[in-house]
């Protein structure tokens, strides 16, 4: 990748993150930064490079160009409730990632009914989960401000925008079986089998039961999830090549789990009387920050690297930081300005660091 478009991610992603913040600097404006501080990383960042890992060439095809000056475009005008051309865009964005995901697979997944090794199982339901997650948003909007035919609380907006994390982090599951080496073991094969499914079928359902707000069983299902990441994070821990990459991705399963606990916890909050989402507002934060900036950092890192590995990178230091920044000063940094600034500044060299260190030829592992 060249140092152009490493640029060009890196410009995006810290303005996202920044754009998290910005309340804290502009109070009282009219619209949600938030939808641009998950917009710029998830959509603009993670959708591009999913294209970009899923082309394989070292640099972004004309379509993949498209997509991210379209994805910008799209997030602005979300951002704005500008709702007709954000409309219009989606479509036209779901039409982009499809014509990707159909020439580097199929037009049906059939693949994920047959023996395909898993990696390319959960690559391509990142790019049908992408591209759905476009067409759905686009009749979310079109329901809630236009024909109003269905009235739902969680049926909002932000709702199914915080879905577009959710293609980032099956992509980085695909990497994350990608190194794992080829086993003749049957459990492990079963194993492996049953982590794509619980993963994708298991947070499908809990987004429904989001949307019909029922809590019970979204504990069931994130206790599901939790026990199928867990399964994961010792296969790769017992499987993973011994590559640089691996303790990026072992770190990114850990934040992984993070998120499964936070997410456990925050539900069961729900069932004490004093519960309020204002109160409990800070483990959402972590829960937020871990996802979008600990795991799924970890796996859109190692697709702008990927032909780079071994970089000159202390990653014991980096990856301690990594995790101050995510889990301590950005989530406080929501209520405090020099927090939000110092968070900033450490979440900038980190991407400095991962994006911008120089190759190597030597393995930095043991």
């Amino acid at each position: 990748m060249s140092i152009r478009l490493r640029l060009t991610f890196t410009v995006l992603m810290i303005t996202a993150l920044f754009f998290g913040f910005l309340h804290l600097f502009i109070p009282g404006f009219p619209y949600h930064f938030e939808r641009l501080h998950v917009f710029l990383f998830n959509l603009c960042c993670g959708g591009t490079l999913i294209l970009f890992y899923t082309e394989q060439r070292e640099e972004l095809s004309a379509k993949g160009m498209l997509f991210l000056v379209l994805a910008v475009c799209y997030a602005i005008f979300a951002f704005f409730h500008l709702y007709i051309p954000a409309m219009i865009l989606s479509l036209i964005l779901a039409g982009i990632v499809e014509s990707i995901r159909i020439r580097r697979f199929s037009v049906f997944p059939t693949g994920f009914f047959t023996r395909d090794d898993v990696a390319a199982k959960f690559h391509q339901a990142s790019l049908l989960c992408l591209s759905m997650g476009l067409v759905i948003s686009c009749l979310v909007i079109w329901n809630n401000e236009y024909l109003k035919l269905v009235s739902m609380p969680k049926l909002q907006l932000d709702t199914f925008f915080l879905g577009f994390s959710f293609p980032v982090s099956l992509i980085t599951m695909s990497l994350i079986f990608s190194l794992m080496e080829n086993s003749s073991y049957k459990p492990f094969s079963l194993m492996k089998e049953i982590g794509f499914w619980n993963v994708n079928l298991g947070v499908i359902i809990f987004f429904l039961f989001i949307i019909f707000e029922k809590l019970l069983p979204q504990v069931l299902v994130t206790g599901i999830l939790f026990l199928t990441v867990f399964m994961i994070f010792l296969l790769y821990r017992r499987l993973g090549k011994k590559l640089q990459q691996k303790n990026f991705l072992t770190s990114g399963m850990i934040f992984l789990l993070v998120t499964a606990v936070t997410g456990i916890l925050y539900i069961f909050l729900q069932f004490t009387s004093d519960y309020s989402s204002i109160k409990y507002k800070w483990l959402m934060r972590i829960h937020a920050f871990a996802a979008l900036y600990g795991w799924n950092l970890c796996g859109l890192s190692i697709i702008c690297r990927y032909h780079d590995f071994p970089i000159r990178l202390h990653s014991t230091g980096i990856i301690m930081l990594h995790w101050i920044t995510v889990l301590i000063l950005a989530p406080f940094g929501i209520y405090y300005r020099p927090l939000a600034v110092i968070a900033t500044i450490c979440y900038m060299y980190i991407i400095y660091i991962l994006l911008f260190s120089r190759g190597n030829t030597f393995r930095i592992m043991d």
